[in-house]
């Protein structure tokens, strides 16, 4: 089957089966001349990297509740911002989502360039989401590879090369076949593709639009790509976290520099994370009592086993590190995923007020 109609394939089976996401404008309303808000496309594409359709609805739903537009996520307050972002992982994406608005907002006048080029000059804007969104908002025959893009490359063609090495070959493959007309309907049409039929385990095969020329369907290959190369094990790093509460009420917690992992984020006082067993470096003087949990949580990069200890502060507590939020500003939910799993943890321990 030629690559015209491989992608008319695709685009037909779209029409008829395109997901209902709340940032995009589906294949009969853009057909009727409705146009993406190139502000959701862009936000929603950040909020996806790494991260799937299911976790993100909510946070895209508050956030164009709370900034509906550009301008208005542009003047937010980063603490805010960081708050809201919270457990949605991979912090620095909020914080270059914050960047770019004020760019947009303050340099363009509101307006993202419609261009991969143009998209790329902006902060926190990869090849990957630059492309994404010139192809959805602006309708540019740019080529969108995600995992899922990946997959239906690697079973349509039978690449066996594993990933990353095959990566070159599957941007290839998804490049011819990227159309001149509608090409933000296709490159989220091979997306759903990927997301709903031709799924990681299990594909269903039987009612693949594209089964007819899958030539890992015809190998029998098809659940077995794309293949991958063995990751190395991650490693495992220790810390403790210190839980204090002062007898009004307030937490001790600590801003995250910027810059590292959970960079600007609201969190406990603590040692540092390291392979090694961490000496104790409790914030404030008080009676830190080992509170007999442990979080255990997994980065990108390496799991983290973190000890608590608890302690109930005195009302002139001088804290060396961190500082005291009150009980009416302190919300769990800003916290990032791996401190609220120990305040829940902790907070039973803790007298209550």
């Amino acid at each position: 089957m030629r690559d015209e109609d491989l992608s008319c394939a695709l685009l037909v089976w779209y029409d008829a089966h395109a997901r209902d996401l709340p940032w995009r404008v589906g294949p009969a309303a853009r057909a009727a001349g409705m146009r993406p808000d190139p502000y959701a496309v862009w936000l929603s594409e950040v909020m996806l990297q790494q991260t799937t359709v299911a976790a993100v609805r909510d946070y895209f739903h508050r956030f164009t509740r709370l900034w509906p537009d550009v301008a208005a996520l542009a003047a937010a307050e980063d603490a805010q911002v960081m708050g809201e972002w919270a457990g949605l992982g991979y912090y620095a994406r909020a914080r270059n989502l914050l960047k770019c608005a004020r760019v947009v907002a303050g340099e363009m006048d509101g307006r993202f360039p419609d261009t991969r080029e143009g998209l790329l000059a902006l902060p926190g804007i990869g090849p990957y989401t630059a492309a994404a969104i010139a192809a959805i908002a602006f309708d540019r025959p740019e080529t969108v590879v995600d995992g899922n893009v990946e997959r239906v490359m690697s079973r349509l063609f039978a690449v066996q090369t594993p990933l990353p090495s095959a990566k070159p070959a599957l941007t290839a493959l998804a490049a011819r076949l990227t159309p001149a007309q509608r090409p933000g309907d296709h490159a989220q049409a091979v997306m759903d593709l990927g997301a709903t039929i031709c799924t990681p385990k299990k594909p269903a095969c039987g009612i693949c639009p594209l089964r007819a020329p899958c030539a890992a369907r015809q190998q029998g290959i098809a659940a077995d790509l794309p293949r991958k190369t063995p990751k190395k094990p991650k490693p495992t790093r220790l810390g403790i976290a210190y839980i204090g509460r002062r007898s009004d009420g307030a937490w001790l917690l600590e801003r995250r520099p910027e810059k590292g992992l959970l960079g600007g984020m609201l969190g406990w006082p603590g040692t540092g994370w390291a392979e090694a067993a961490p000496a104790e470096a409790p914030p404030a003087p008080a009676n830190w009592r080992d509170a007999g949990e442990e979080v255990r949580h997994t980065f990108t990069h390496f799991h983290l086993r973190l000890a608590l200890r608890v302690a109930d502060l005195p009302g002139d507590c001088a804290p060396a590190q961190g500082q005291f939020l009150p009980p009416e500003a302190f919300r769990p939910s800003d916290l990032p995923t791996v401190m609220r799993k120990a305040f829940d943890l902790a907070r039973g321990q803790l007298g209550a007020r």
